[in-house]
């Protein structure tokens, strides 16, 4: 992992030892003897250790003292050295289902860890995330006489409020999403598919962000482009659909589309979205516009520390039911953002958890009309000690996104 002097790229070895040893103190005070770690995010976090989760199976253990082990295939464990120093022992088979299964093998290892009859936190007991066709044992029921508790609370509470190195990446992550962003408008003409678009934008602002920040710039998080942004189908009357995944259509004037940018900094996101519309406005599009942004402006106005999750969607739901179009609504107000594009606390009406120093969350209040249109703009917001700060900036009235 490299640093660099100006612009911090990666979490600090550091803190990746602060987290162990803060997982360490939940661990005791729960007089649990280790925690089993099979969600690949959650390696990331404590390790450094980053990999594709397939059906292989693969479990971080951190011990309530001594090296992290880590436990899995061959071709994950060939670049954990090259990755991280924190992770000390690996018990590695060849591949899935093999000769042996892999559940098997990880009750074995475990027991000569001597955790046979421990005390083990866990985030799956089944031992494994169970994806792409997986089927094997669970891993408790392989180890009888061990006690499994749910633990995987313990990193997602850790996760809820950032440090300052983790602001400090989602600040740098949303400076290359706003030039993608721009990229992304400049190239948006009618007569050109979306993907294509997209697909421009995001090479040049990959390109553009990998020459300023140089060889110590390296993509963490596998399937992530160093910088995009993109419409994700929602073009024209797809517009409507806040989860479309494409449309086949060529951009026409008179479209709404609405866009998404981010970019990859030491495995951390952003979120930029906005509403474009291609042409001149009409009163329609104008009406719903303004809403969207009063909706999204209430949201904003309502961050603060201490204030409820709940109170930030129903600031935003007061203004769209207001105007008499409750129908409309398609989510709530927004998520927290991190290592995941979506993650907790979430701005629901059905959570009253309060907002702290350091979570970062999205706020993207939408109206959608089924064949019309839809409108979301969606900002980055970081929750500090006396209100909040805007980490996102690109434009969001209507003249600065009518492209002519």
């Amino acid at each position: 992992m490299k640093e660099s002097s100006s612009v911090r790229l990666t979490i600090s070895w550091d803190e990746y030892r602060k987290r162990i040893a803060k997982v360490r103190e939940v661990l005791a005070e729960r007089r649990l003897d280790a925690l089993l770690l099979t969600n690949g995010t959650s390696m990331f976090y404590l390790s450094h250790f980053t990999h594709m989760t397939t059906e292989r199976p693969a479990i971080l253990v951190v011990p309530r003292d001594g090296d992290l082990v880590f436990m899995g295939p061959l071709l994950e464990a060939d670049h954990l050295m090259h990755q991280t120093s924190l992770v000390g022992d690996a018990r590695i088979y060849l591949d899935y289902p093999g000769d042996k299964h892999p559940i098997e093998l990880f009750a074995g290892w475990l027991k000569e860890m001597g955790y046979g009859k421990a005390r083990l936190g866990a985030d799956n007991a089944a031992g494994a995330t169970g994806a792409m066709g997986y089927t094997g044992p669970p891993l408790n029921e392989k180890m009888p006489d061990a006690k499994f508790e749910k633990a995987g609370d313990i990193i997602w509470e850790m996760r809820l409020c950032k440090s300052e190195e983790e602001i400090a990446l989602i600040r740098e992550s949303a400076k290359w999403g706003n030039l993608a962003h721009q990229l992304l408008q400049e190239y948006t003409s009618p007569g050109l598919w979306d993907v294509e678009v997209s697909l421009m934008a995001t090479l040049e602002a990959s390109n553009t962000m990998k020459k300023a920040l140089g060889p110590e710039y390296e993509q963490i998080r596998g399937g992530r482009s160093p910088a995009s942004a993109g419409f994700r189908g929602q073009v024209g009357w797809k517009s409507a659909m806040p989860h479309a995944i494409g449309i086949g259509k060529l951009i026409q004037y008179g479209d709404v589309l609405v866009t998404g940018a981010s970019s990859d900094v030491g495995g951390y996101g952003s979120e930029l979205e906005r509403t474009m519309i291609v042409g001149e406005p009409t009163p329609r599009h104008e009406k719903y516009f303004d809403l969207m942004v009063k909706a999204q402006d209430a949201a904003i106005s309502a961050l603060g520390p201490g204030i409820r999750c709940s109170d930030v969607d129903k600031a935003s739901l007061k203004v769209i039911v207001g105007a008499g179009y409750e129908g409309l609504i398609r989510h709530h107000t927004g998520h927290g953002i991190g290592l995941e594009g979506h993650e907790p606390p979430w701005l629901d009406r059905g959570n009253d958890a309060e907002l702290r120093p350091g979570m970062v969350v999205s706020i993207e209040p939408g109206i959608y009309e089924l064949g019309f249109a839809g409108f979301r703009h969606s900002d980055t917001a970081v929750i500090t000690e006396d209100g909040y700060e805007l980490v996102t900036y690109y434009p969001r009235d209507i003249e600065s996104l009518t492209i002519m």
